[in-house]
């Protein structure tokens, strides 16, 4: 999609002078979207899907499935615009059942025209629920792909910081966590390689501090595989995306990825995580006990901030929080609409995007 940045917008991207003409850029939507319990209405017995059936306590019937992909199409055709009048090029998603939801999905009317391919494996965890990625097969083009274990256990402790690399994780006696795979995409985006991480990190069950030392381990996991690509290529374009069930001040970012919230204390090879700055404004993807947090984050590789655009490069992140995204009543007026027993909502978390744009030579 081909667009012209707005003069408002042009003197923040480049240097102008009086008689300056504005610069045309290339723009694409990057986006990642919890779809909570995207679960069809067959239960698999393999799996603990069982309120997500027509005979279960979510009473999970043909038509609330139905409603519930008409809702997903209708998010996902919008998020980035009127930036952008494309929908996202490329989509993270968490919280899928199978491949066959997402394939219904993508044939919704809202989100025929754009032809999305599907990249998905099943996950170990427990209630069958996985991460996925969507891209528009006129745009993205994947070379590689690949589901990374996160090898967590009960009791799990971190050793000491002194300790050697290889030895500060250690695991105690206890039984595997099983959670989902860390999602590896690799490809070209136009004639771009780019890579794509797609993440759902463990949750906080147990509460927050007990459970953080998973969370931290799926965040030094993360920093490997980047890591790992910016080793093969120094300038490897890498950007990882996720619900992370933790916000960007915890350790499992600040210390296991060493994100950066503000573009120049990046250093060579480091993350820039643009949420962390909307976190201190106040602002949130979802919401608990009237506390707001941002677990969706879309963080990307120093190559991706450089000041040039002669390549894709980032210019600017959002929580797509339109009114209708919103409870307009109740307990939880001001939450996320998610689903209900009597209403077939959205989600509990907002979804999250960034673009990237290229100049137009």
């Amino acid at each position: 999609m081909r667009i012209i940045i707005r003069s408002s917008l042009f003197f923040f991207l480049v240097l102008s002078c009086a008689f300056a003409q504005p610069k045309k850029y290339t723009i694409h939507t990057v986006a990642f979207y919890n779809f909570e319990n995207l679960f069809d209405t067959i239960n698999d017995p393999a799996t603990n899907d069982d309120e997500w059936t027509p005979t279960g306590i979510q009473n999970w019937t043909n038509e609330k499935y139905q409603q519930k992909l008409k809702n997903i199409a209708r998010v996902l055709a919008e998020i980035g615009t009127p930036e952008n009048t494309n929908a996202p090029v490329l989509i993270g998603g968490s919280e899928i059942e199978n491949r066959s939801v997402l394939e219904d999905l993508i044939r919704q009317p809202t989100l025929q025209q754009y032809d999305y391919g599907i990249i998905h494996f099943d996950s170990p965890d427990k209630r069958g629920i996985d991460v996925a990625l969507l891209y528009q097969k006129k745009f993205f083009r994947p070379t590689s792909f690949s589901n990374i274990p996160l090898n967590i256990y009960k009791n799990q402790k971190m050793a000491k910081e002194e300790e050697p690399e290889e030895e500060k994780l250690t695991i105690s006696q206890g039984n595997r966590v099983f959670t989902r795979d860390q999602l590896l995409i690799t490809g070209f985006l136009e004639e771009e390689e780019i890579s794509i991480i797609v993440n759902h990190w463990p949750s906080r069950s147990g509460g927050e501090k007990t459970s953080s030392i998973y969370r931290e381990a799926a965040g030094a996991l993360n920093r490997k595989i980047i890591d790992s690509l910016q080793q093969i290529n120094p300038n490897a374009k890498v950007i990882s995306m996720g619900d992370f069930n933790d916000g960007p001040y915890n350790k499992s970012f600040k210390v296991a990825l060493g994100a950066k919230a503000k573009k120049a204390e990046v250093p060579e090879f480091g993350i820039f995580n643009p949420f962390e700055e909307m976190f201190t404004k106040g602002m949130g993807t979802l919401a608990f006990r009237d506390s707001w947090d941002i677990f969706d984050q879309i963080i990307l590789s120093e190559s991706l901030i450089k000041r040039d655009f002669d390549s894709f490069k980032f210019w600017k992140a959002g929580i797509f929080n339109r009114s209708y995204l919103i409870q307009t009543s109740g307990k939880y007026k001001g939450y996320p609409l998610r689903h209900t027993l009597t209403e077939v909502g959205f989600s509990d978390h907002f979804p999250v995007y960034l673009y990237l744009i290229k100049e137009m030579k």
